[in-house]
């Protein structure tokens, strides 16, 4: 089966159903990027899909112009979840912090979100979905945590207040029981 026929089979999955797991999608056109240039920033990032069938979210973030910030998106189509779920990130990072970002609602101003270190080797790393705390431009909201029965967002972002270069790859992210 040649790279072509593999993306066109995971283009038409959107997210696979396992006895009690939900894989996300890995798709790499159904992420997007985010970056600080939509408030007039000049950092950048992409996400590629490696000969080794994972993603790599990846680029330069500058405090330039007032920016900081890369992130990727991915609409997860309302999957629904229960309120003990779990997200499972399987990732090789590089020794930076990242937030994990989701959303009930891709209309909300506001995310859910929960920072995590990586290492420079393979980890896997497992964040209850009520762990995630509301969350608007870097301030935390007096709200309740994540208890919601949908998920419509999944986003990745790197916001370190400093010019640095990343890489996050992206093994596998999933929901779990």
């Amino acid at each position: 089966m040649n790279f072509t026929n593999i993306l066109l089979i995971i283009t038409q999955i959107i997210v696979m159903q396992t006895d009690n797991t939900n894989q996300i999608n890995t798709d790499i056109d159904q992420w997007y990027v985010v970056n600080d240039n939509v408030m007039g920033g000049v950092s950048n990032s992409s996400m590629v899909f490696t000969e080794n069938e994972t993603l790599v979210f990846k680029g330069r973030v500058s405090l330039d112009n007032n920016g900081g910030f890369a992130s990727v998106r991915l609409n997860t189509r309302n999957l629904k979840v229960k309120e003990d779920q779990k997200l499972k990130l399987v990732i090789i990072g590089d020794s930076k912090e990242y937030q994990i970002r989701i959303k009930p609602n891709s209309n909300n101003y506001y995310t859910y979100s929960r920072s995590i270190k990586t290492t420079n080797s393979k980890q896997t790393i497992i964040i209850p979905l009520n762990e995630f705390s509301a969350q608007f431009r870097g301030r935390k909201l007096n709200m309740s945590n994540f208890n919601y029965e949908k998920l419509s967002e999944i986003g990745i972002l790197i916001g370190n207040k400093k010019n640095e270069d990343f890489r996050l790859e992206i093994i596998k992210i999933e929901l779990t029981n």
